[in-house]
């Protein structure tokens, strides 16, 4: 699955033009960082990497989705600081931490109504939610910002995330799934009749990278 992902990554980076990724924290993503770091040879020098979500804790936290990447991955290949671009969370009020994501974004996306990645790497909850797009969460509904914050339901509440619309406009949408514990909820974001308002469900035209437990009902080939 990760090597899947790898493939995916090298073959948009290598092409024409810089490579804008977002990326997604959890446990999931740090052996695909891993693997990636070990690819010195992919052009980091014209990659720019974002997230689609971050815990508000500080960049050294160890709940931090920056840290994740920044350890597993960034440390080790020759990208410039520059290029690296980290959710804010010094600000008090997540909500000013957002807005200023959302300005820097706009000024690298220039002239776009939405910014458009190439790739953003996305995780699914036990809930059904994706970055920090929570049920029920009022941010589901925004359609005019590009970053929102949010609440999560447990672990640490206060979250900053890219809105649905601005992951929507990503060329190439990725999850990543594994594990036993995600088969259910798996399933039911993929079942056209699920009617439960599961957030997963709302990026559109995703490619979902399922390991064998996490997706035991699908055919391999």
């Amino acid at each position: 699955m990760a090597r899947e992902v790898v493939r995916i990554w090298a073959a948009r980076a290598c092409g024409p033009g810089g490579f804008r990724v977002a990326l997604s924290g959890g446990k999931t993503p740090e052996l695909l960082f891993r693997l990636l770091a070990s690819l010195q040879d992919l052009p980091w020098s014209t990659t720019e990497i974002f997230w689609v979500d971050e815990r508000h804790v500080p960049p050294d936290h160890a709940e931090s989705n920056y840290r994740l990447a920044r350890e597993a991955l960034l440390d080790h290949v020759p990208i410039p600081k520059r290029n690296i671009h980290p959710m804010p969370t010094g600000a008090n009020d997540p909500k000013s931490d957002a807005q200023d994501y959302e300005v820097m974004l706009r000024g690298e996306f220039l002239g776009q109504s939405w910014p458009r990645f190439d790739l953003a790497l996305l995780g699914l909850g036990d809930d059904g939610h994706t970055a920090s797009l929570f049920p029920g969460d009022p941010a589901l509904r925004e359609d005019l910002r590009w970053v929102c914050a949010t609440q999560s339901p447990q672990g640490i509440r206060d979250r900053l995330t890219l809105s649905v619309p601005a992951l929507n406009q990503a060329s190439k949408k990725v999850f990543l799934v594994c594990g036993r514990g995600k088969a259910g909820i798996l399933k039911a974001v993929l079942d056209p009749k699920e009617s439960a308002p599961l957030p997963a469900r709302l990026i559109t035209g995703a490619l979902f990278l399922a390991d064998r437990e996490a997706a035991p009902w699908a055919s391999r080939t």
